[in-house]
């Protein structure tokens, strides 16, 4: 299992702590762009039991970062520009998150069906 986190910038560095924090079970790779590149963040994930798959900075020393889970970020990237294609999921019209869930979920599933 992995998670993939969004393209990020500095400020939603923070919040990946609560998002991770929230998930039952921690992930095996935690896929993410280089806006989440820093020791520490790196150090959090092993510490909880995941592999970072986060590319150094341009101006940061290489570290250990799977080439193939990294080439693959991109199709969890299509996934999502699809899916922001229905209306409800773009704005989020739904109040409650399982009426959110619900809608991503029949999103998803005719994306699956028209693929």
């Amino acid at each position: 299992m992995s998670f993939t986190l969004s393209p990020g910038q500095a400020h939603e560095l923070p919040s990946a702590y609560a998002l991770l924090d929230d998930l039952p079970h921690p992930p095996t790779y935690v896929v993410c762009d280089r806006g989440y590149a820093s020791h520490k963040f790196r150090e959090y994930l092993w510490d909880r039991g995941s592999r970072p798959v986060i590319p150094p900075r341009k101006n940061d020393p290489e570290v250990a970062c799977p080439k193939w889970a990294y080439r693959h970020r991109h199709l969890v990237e299509n996934l999502w520009a699809r899916l922001k294609e229905w209306r409800a999921v773009a704005t989020r019209y739904e109040k409650t998150a399982a009426s959110f869930l619900s809608v991503i979920l029949i999103a998803a599933t005719a994306d699956y069906i028209k693929a």
